[in-house]
């Protein structure tokens, strides 16, 4: 069984996007840290990233146009970075980020639909 072409392509943007936002933020967790060290950690992460998005955006290219697929991965993103944010850097979700998060989900249902 075939796993269909948007679930595969969200799965693998979602996985990456855990860590390219580890890569980028995980650190800020721990500021004690030398910047070296958190330079190249953070490279060895985003080349996992990598190794998830460049495939996921091959694949989803063609079913998805440029724009939908770069609209996905915005959400996927966004999606990823307020769970990371809560749940790692322990920081509160505020209502303007519900608010400023809908208002992206808007515009990416402008995005999809067929005028």
């Amino acid at each position: 069984m075939q796993i269909p072409v948007p679930l595969a392509t969200i799965g693998l943007l979602l996985c990456s996007n855990i860590f390219m936002t580890f890569a980028w933020y995980g650190h800020l967790r721990y500021k004690g840290a030398a910047l070296p060290v958190v330079i190249l950690s953070s490279w060895g992460l985003a080349f996992f990233e990598y190794l998830l998005q460049v495939p996921a955006n091959r694949m989803g290219y063609g079913f998805f146009s440029a724009a939908e697929l770069k609209t996905v991965q915005e959400v996927v993103s966004l999606s990823v970075f307020m769970a990371f944010s809560t749940f790692w850097l322990h920081e509160p979700l505020r209502w303007n980020h519900a608010v400023g998060f809908a208002l992206i989900v808007l515009a990416a249902w402008v995005i999809f639909k067929k005028w």
